[in-house]
């Protein structure tokens, strides 16, 4: 799939698909999908709600730098990433030397729609959810396209068809990358 060897990491806002376009992919690839939040609930012995809200945000966050660095290693893979990913400074490096990096976007109604339906958001847990829902979109858009190699929305796409535009552009920027090699040594 990767030429470059690099493994593909979904980023996105809550409900843009990023698990779930993570199983299509790992289905379509039969590369190992690692989800993030899942491994740091794991690590922490705990749901992410019960993280944020015994240990706070900060403690969340360092768990899932550390949970990056420990997945960005030699085996190409893909990784699903909580949203918030893109707020340390120091996972955007990480995302940006390491993985071909794939922004999963959408309208914002559609995202909120999508990530209210679980109702085990901490970060929407909140007098006004959509209100709070739109001041992070609004913040975090920024971000995301800093690090984005690739940007897909979502909004009217099935997972599938999410994870077929995917590999199908990884696979032009491959080309065109080794295009500019020469074919033979000077």
């Amino acid at each position: 799939m990767n030429s470059r060897g690099k493994s593909v990491v979904l980023i996105g806002m809550m409900g843009a698909g990023k698990s779930s376009v993570g199983r299509c992919l790992q289905w379509r690839t039969k590369l190992a999908l690692h989800d993030v939040d899942e491994i740091i609930a794991s690590k922490l012995g705990l749901p992410i709600a019960q993280i944020f809200a015994n240990h706070g945000e900060e403690k969340f966050r360092q768990a899932e730098t550390e949970a990056l660095c420990d997945l960005l290693g030699t085996n190409r893979e893909i990784i699903a990433t909580g949203g918030g990913i893109v707020l340390r400074n120091e996972n955007v490096e990480i995302l940006k030397r390491r993985a071909v990096v794939v922004w999963l976007d959408g309208d914002e109604e559609t995202l909120f729609k999508r990530a209210s339906r679980s109702g085990h958001r901490p970060l929407l847990q909140r007098e006004h959810p959509r209100k709070a829902f739109a001041q992070l979109l609004q913040a975090r858009r920024p971000l995301y396209a800093k690090v984005a190699h690739l940007r897909i929305d979502t909004s009217v796409l099935t997972d599938e068809e999410v994870a077929v535009a995917i590999l199908t552009k990884v696979r032009n920027i491959n080309s065109q990358m080794l295009s500019t090699i020469p074919a033979t040594a000077p």
